[in-house]
């Protein structure tokens, strides 16, 4: 069994990035810029936005987050987005979900700059990466990849099977697997809570992507011997033990799963890392406008 250290691997990329920035900085005359929206005062987002802001000063780019309200109207929100697509020395831009009840998601994703949209929401990019054209990816199912190649792990031919069907891993971890090129090429199957027969059907998998956001929902009896897991699930669970006063488990019951796997990703410290070095790779591209 191998643990694939995300942490490990996404310092590496941040080195790389690191080192382009730096020059990007001596030839233009300024870093990437990333803008961070933020309604409310979740903590859990908070915390997010906090590691991003962390994340791009380590790679020496500039960030800046707009701390919003949560009461602020759909309309107001909608205002300050657009003052950001307007600025030519922001690069990309991230409004950190979830957004207040009364705020529609799809909106507010709708109105932002595809050209800066490095989360990779917005319907022209995920169109885009449906077609199989250049396009800002989902920082997660890019981070999974990336995880992938970086571990070695060969996909070509596999079955993979992914549970959960969200807009933000699962559908579009489905589509990148299946895509033909490097690191894909897999027979894909998608899972959700109506799938039927889903233990048979995961235990058929070669590679697992878990992130139908249940605890601990995948126990051994889910897992064929030799396959290779991703846990995309990040759950708070109280723990007197830690000084937190929690612990974080993922999707995955990891001690039980971990002895038939051949490569496994912890939680913490496996898909988490390498989703912020999915944002900070798409604010890279918006600022070199590759897209």
């Amino acid at each position: 069994m191998n643990i694939i250290d995300g942490k490990l691997i996404a310092n590496q990329i941040k080195s790389e990035i690191a080192k382009e920035v730096e020059q990007l900085r001596s030839d233009k005359g300024r870093a990437p810029h990333l803008a961070a929206i933020l309604v409310g005062d979740d903590p859990a987002s908070q915390t997010y936005v906090a590691n991003k802001e962390k994340s791009c000063a380590e790679v020496g780019m500039t960030s800046s987050v707009y701390k919003l309200d949560a009461r602020i109207s759909e309309k107001e929100l909608v205002r300050t987005i657009n003052f950001i697509n307007t600025d030519e020395e922001i690069d990309g831009l991230i409004v950190q979900l979830p957004l207040p009840e009364h705020i529609l998601v799809d909106k507010v994703i709708a109105a932002i700059n595809p050209l800066k949209d490095v989360d990779g929401f917005h319907p022209v990019n995920v169109g885009k990466m449906v077609l199989g054209q250049p396009a800002y990816l989902p920082a997660t199912p890019m981070g999974i990849q990336l995880l992938l190649q970086r571990s070695g792990i060969d996909t070509v031919g596999k079955h993979c099977v992914v549970l959960g069907r969200s807009n933000i891993v699962g559908t579009p971890a489905s589509i990148l697997m299946s895509r033909n090129q490097s690191f894909a090429n897999c027979t894909v199957t998608l899972c959700h809570s109506k799938t039927q027969n889903l233990q048979a059907i995961c235990r058929q998998a070669d590679i697992l992507i878990a992130a139908i956001g249940k605890c601990e929902m995948i126990t051994a009896d889910y897992i064929k011997e030799g396959a290779t897991v991703i846990d995309v699930g990040i759950h708070r669970v109280e723990d007197s033990t830690k000084k937190s006063g929690y612990c974080l488990k993922g999707d995955v019951k990891y001690d039980e799963v971990a002895p038939k796997c051949e490569y496994i990703t912890p939680v913490p410290g496996g898909v988490g890392p390498m989703t912020i070095v999915g944002l900070l790779i798409n604010t890279l591209k918006a600022f070199k406008k590759e897209f």
